[in-house]
């Protein structure tokens, strides 16, 4: 195994499945000459060429049109939004095609088709390149969201999603794509969609996030286990939509108590989604009412307030605590 950061083992997967795949192709502005904003796609230019690594223009309607025709057509197109936050002006297509062309045509066309794309708060960013709006997608019928937190999930996940004959939003949490490395497999190597991991066993308490917040629930973890004797369980959902509901249930039904980590705001997130479904098949094991940290309902603050935004391994410890203590 090689050691990783995210961006490489992204890079690795796009080489994997351009590799192994003459149908997979890659489109979005800046992706190929110079090898995108944040050097995923690198190297693949050269090693591919211009009709299998496309750069567009900077017309995210047009992209996102683009692999929806050339997923029509026999292709498996992986298209790149620079920032989630640009993303807005595709989304027509996304909720008038992408998530509608297997029930528009009763199953004759499938949509295999990847929109990847940066999103997240933490790296010091100006408006419009942080937010995480992850909650818009995962309603949205049709399709698939998947939001990986490491460097090994990532490229397990990228590959899965490339081959999978429905399309997937994958949304990358940018302030872990430098932020550390893990060992990573040469040979490919996938994880199922619509699967859970538990990244850390536990008895005393269920911690459920994905993403970059796997990292401060990580944090918070350890500062339980070392301070407070508690044993933790930690989720990580992995893909939002279809929803993992069976591993999150068993874990909160061992356990008796949940907290559910997300960046994005609290009104209507994915944390809500999670809290109904655990209540749904589980509330007759809970010892305490499940708790929310939280983004707040706010727009995402410029960098000098972003801190105060993002929930952290003590805010994550904090209402952990209170949880334990009810």
């Amino acid at each position: 195994m090689a050691l990783m950061n995210m961006v490489s083992s992204l890079n690795l997967a796009m080489d994997d499945a351009l590799r192994a795949d003459d149908n997979v192709v890659l489109l979005g502005q800046d992706i190929g000459q110079d090898e995108g904003v944040f050097r995923v796609t690198a190297n693949l230019l050269k090693r591919y060429g211009p009709k299998r690594v496309i750069d567009t223009p900077l017309a995210e309607g047009a992209i996102v049109g683009g692999a929806v025709g050339l997923a029509l057509y026999g292709f498996k197109p992986v298209a790149e939004m620079q920032f989630s936050g640009f993303f807005y002006q595709g989304f027509h297509q996304v909720e008038q095609h992408v998530s509608r062309f297997r029930n528009r045509t009763r199953g004759r066309f499938a949509m295999p088709l990847v929109l990847r794309m940066p999103y997240g708060g933490g790296i010091r960013a100006v408006e419009h390149h942080s937010e995480s709006r992850e909650a818009y997608y995962a309603h949205t019928p049709g399709v698939q969201m998947v939001i990986p937190s490491g460097p090994r999930n990532a490229r397990a996940l990228l590959l899965a999603s490339i081959q999978s004959p429905d399309p997937v939003i994958f949304f990358e949490p940018k302030a872990v794509y430098r932020a550390f490395k893990e060992e990573v497999p040469e040979e490919p190597e996938t994880m199922p969609l619509g699967k859970a991991h538990v990244a850390r066993a536990g008895t005393n308490l269920t911690i459920i996030a994905y993403g970059a917040m796997m990292r401060p629930v990580l944090e918070a973890a350890d500062d339980l286990a070392e301070s407070d004797g508690v044993s933790v369980e930690v989720i990580d959902v992995q893909t939002v939509s279809p929803l993992d509901t069976e591993t999150i249930k068993n874990s909160v039904v061992k356990t008796g108590r949940a907290v559910v980590v997300h960046e994005g705001p609290r009104t209507c997130g994915i944390g809500a989604e999670i809290v109904a479904r655990i209540v749904e098949t589980s509330l007759m094991h809970l010892e305490a009412p499940v708790r929310r940290v939280t983004g707040f309902d706010v727009q995402f603050p410029y960098f000098a307030r972003e801190r105060a935004f993002l929930p952290s391994a003590e805010r994550v410890a904090c209402v952990a605590r209170e949880v334990l203590a009810f």
